[in-house]
Formats: C-alpha cells, structure tokens, sequence
C-alpha cells in the first residue's frame, strides 16, 4: 500500500501540471458490475460543460472491470448473470446469478450487499452426480476503494474485495458450507478521449468449502490475469474484445497447480436509458491443460464457454 501511494501521489502531481484541461466528471454509467447508467457532463478548466459526454467504464469491458465506482449518493441494482456450458461428454449448464445493491458513499468508496441464486442441468457428466435444479445460493458482500482516478491520473486503480458464504457449489449443485473471498486489482486507460478503452484486472479467490454429504473439508483457489479493449461506436453503445487467463488450485493460497485455461470473446455494453443499461459478453476456452490429462482443453476445472448478462438499474 506504500508503494499504491508512492505512485498515486505522483500521478497526481502529473496531473496538476496539465490542469488546463481540466477535471473530468462522469456522464454514462454503463451497465456492468458496479454502477448503472447516467448522463452527465464533463467540466472544464472554467467550470463549463463541454458538449460530449464521457463513458463510464466499468460494465463496458466483459468480465473485466473498469475502475470506475459512480458519484457519490448513487444507488443501483444490479442483476448479474453468469453461464457455464460444456464439458468433456455429457449435457452441462450451470447458472449463478448475484443480486446486489450498490451504493456510492464517497468518491473513492463504494459498498454493495447481495444474494446469489444457482442452477444446473448435469446428465451424463463424468465426475458429476446427474442434477437439476434451482436454488437460493448464498450471500456476498462487495467493498470497492478507488486508489487512483483516472480523471486526474493517466489510468485508473480500483481495489476490490469480496467476502461470502456459498450454501450451493455452483458447478456441480451440491449441497455445501464455504467461506470464501475474492480479491482484485481494476486498472483502465482511455485510449482514445471518449472512444476507446483499455482494461486489465488481476484476480485472487481462495475458501474453504465442507461437502454436507460427506462432511469433508477441501481448500480451492484460483487466479486470473484479464485484459480487455472496447470501443465506443456510440455514446449509448460499446463493442469489444476481452481475453481472460485463469489457473486453478488445490490449497487456499495457490498451493498445488490444478490447471489452466485461456478464454477469448466479444463484449458489449448498452445504455438503454438514463436509468437502465444492459452489458455482457459469451468467451470461449480457446486453449487449456490440466494436471494429469494430455488431452486439449481444460474441461475439468473449468467449461468450453462462459457467458454473463448484467442488468444495471440507476436510481
């Protein structure tokens, strides 16, 4: 956190050098997980709006997170939807959905309680009990720090934790007790001023899980680098590209390596109105391994695709 600081510090005074063009504020809040649409305008150095508005980042960029966290006051709920298909033989879907409420308390802090629902249809999977059925979840709650603007900074750092209770795996539809939390890292860039966007988030999940069924204790964690580049075709709508690559581990602190997978796809994010925006994306494993199977692909740890939907409401 020093070394966070050593750096803020001196993006800021970067950024005093060039105050002549003023403070950016926000204009849209497009959908995506963390604040919903919502127009504004920019300010110049004289205190004028300009005539264009500026695109919020977080929901444009897939499964990849820009770091903005909206104004402060703002509330929003989102619905977020994520879907895995595919396994090595056998029909395989599974669904996790988060619903949270997000509220902006400061410029640089957001807080967001929620309650996640689960479903899967497994038949004919190796590995996997035939299963088939919807669920309440669990309960999560996510905390954001903005540590760097890129308002005022040439990118923007967002801090994210997450800790959460599971009652339900959401890969197999086992009755489970875990404990668990995710960690991230958010940096974005403008590229181009108001229409193209570069993201790149570092994740860390790690929990303790009991299996109900055999009251037996195992640790999981994972990593993930994420990268991801949009483009704004208009001020309401955002096509891009994001590529993840993620690792599995068995042990809570990446102890013994699992597996790993590559995941690429196209990503949008829309404004439908003021106060509501959509925004998703659907990537496919394009490359893949696990320990102890020569075979192409990751299907153990992970699916041939991953998509996700998010409903953003801004009030």
């Amino acid at each position: 956190m020093a070394a966070a600081a050593i750096v803020a510090g001196h993006l800021a005074s970067c950024a005093s050098a060039s105050a002549d063009e003023g403070a950016r504020g926000l204009a849209y809040a497009a959908p995506w997980p963390g604040s919903a649409p919502g127009l504004g305008v920019d300010k110049l150095a004289g205190g004028l709006p300009s005539t264009h508005a500026e695109i919020d980042t977080e929901h444009i960029f897939g499964f990849s997170m820009g770091s903005d966290i909206g104004k402060p006051g703002e509330i929003e709920v989102e619905f977020e939807n994520v879907g895995a298909f595919g396994k090595r033989s056998g029909t395989y879907a599974a669904w996790a959905n988060l619903n949270q409420v997000k509220y902006t308390v400061s410029d640089n802090f957001r807080i967001a309680p929620g309650f996640a629902l689960s479903g899967q249809r497994i038949n004919g999977v190796p590995g996997l009990a035939d299963h088939s059925d919807v669920a309440f979840g669990g309960a999560a709650l996510e905390l954001r720090y903005k540590l760097v603007d890129r308002a005022v900074a040439p990118f923007g750092l967002t801090l994210h934790a997450q800790p959460g209770w599971s009652r339900i795996d959401d890969a197999s539809g086992m009755h489970i007790q875990q404990y668990g939390a995710e960690f991230a890292a958010l940096f974005d860039r403008e590229l181009v001023k108001d229409r193209l966007f570069a993201a790149f988030n570092v994740w860390y999940g790690t929990g303790g899980t009991r299996e109900i069924a055999t009251n037996l204790w195992r640790h999981d964690s994972e990593m993930q680098l994420q990268a991801a580049i949009s483009y704004a075709v208009q001020p309401e709508l955002v096509l891009g590209l994001g590529v993840r690559y993620a690792r599995a581990y068995d042990g809570g602190t990446l102890d013994r390596f699992a597996g790993d997978a590559v995941f690429a796809g196209p990503t949008f994010s829309y404004t439908i109105s003021k106060e509501v925006g959509i925004s998703g994306t659907w990537q496919m494993q394009v490359a893949g391994s696990a320990v102890g199977d020569n075979r192409s692909l990751n299907l153990e740890q992970f699916e041939r695709h991953q998509a996700l939907l998010r409903l953003n409401l801004h009030f």
